[in-house]
């Protein structure tokens, strides 16, 4: 397991991996001579959870395909140490927001595995060492029991556990998961945050979430970025980001009297211990 150490110049944390943080500066992506972002800054710290919110369309999902690099960017994109030196590019994972299947197929998630890492042909049988491998990759997000279902069998929570399974195989520096909980039931919503959180917790990772539950994200991101009218608009703790007015205003929402419940709630268990 990663353990966190403290940069010698900044609020950074650093793991054994050698990343500190992730920093985006003055970022902006064009498409036909159009703006999509701009001026976007925005600091990912490893071990931290940042969740991206905003309105449809306002390019929540066009920075992470940035970041992955599947679009081209201006601005600077730079992956820095404990020192604050750039070091190299750190291993990404990504979950997309969906993933179109052919319900037909008899292609199993460990067919999906094996592909993604050797080159054995999906009819061949697998050696157990392979089967072992994709089981215990599968056991980190309470999907094991799944391993020799039919893509096209999955519900979209057992979906989305296989595909974040995949992501973390190996232990990626960088997590990205875009909508990666859309269509899915709240019971399904619930376990995959908990899931998240407990990864983030037990592996130190550095994780970009895309995500319209609020609820969930006020509960469970360490750090929220507010994306409007394309660029980052606020970016804080959640009780920051959901009594800034701007937030109000764009989700129609006002949670300064939760966030006050939950501070005296903290004051109050702080008192009896």
């Amino acid at each position: 397991m990663r353990k966190h150490h403290k940069c010698a110049n900044s609020e950074c944390k650093t793991c054994e991996c050698g990343l500190c943080c992730t920093k985006i500066n003055n970022f902006g992506v064009k498409r036909s001579g159009i703006d999509i972002l701009k001026n976007v800054n925005l600091h990912i710290h490893c071990g931290d959870l940042t969740a991206i919110i905003g309105p449809n369309g306002a390019g929540k999902s066009t920075l992470l395909k940035a970041i992955l690099g599947e679009i081209s960017h201006t601005g600077e994109l730079q992956f820095l140490d404990a020192q604050n030196n750039g070091t190299t590019r750190p291993s990404i994972g990504y979950v997309p927001q969906k993933l179109d299947l052919d319900s037909s197929s008899p292609t199993s998630v460990l067919d999906l595995f094996a592909a993604a890492h050797t080159n054995m042909p999906i009819w061949f049988s697998y050696p157990q060492k392979m089967r072992e491998r994709v089981r215990e990759s599968l056991a980190r997000t309470q999907g094991e029991h799944l391993i020799n279902k039919r893509l096209g069998e999955l519900s979209g929570g057992e979906l989305q556990r296989v595909l974040l399974a995949l992501a973390l195989d190996p232990i990626p520096h960088l997590l990205l998961l875009d909508e990666p909980v859309s269509g899915i039931d709240q019971k399904g919503l619930e376990l995959f945050y908990e899931t998240v959180s407990t990864l983030r917790k037990n592996y130190d990772l550095s994780i970009i979430l895309v995500s319209h539950d609020l609820s969930l994200v006020a509960e469970y991101a360490d750090r929220i970025a507010f994306v409007n009218n394309k660029t980052i608009e606020c970016c804080g703790t959640p009780q920051e980001v959901f009594t800034n007015t701007k937030v109000i205003q764009t989700f129609g929402l006002d949670w300064s009297n939760r966030f006050r419940r939950d501070e005296k709630d903290r004051v109050d268990n702080a008192l009896m211990v």
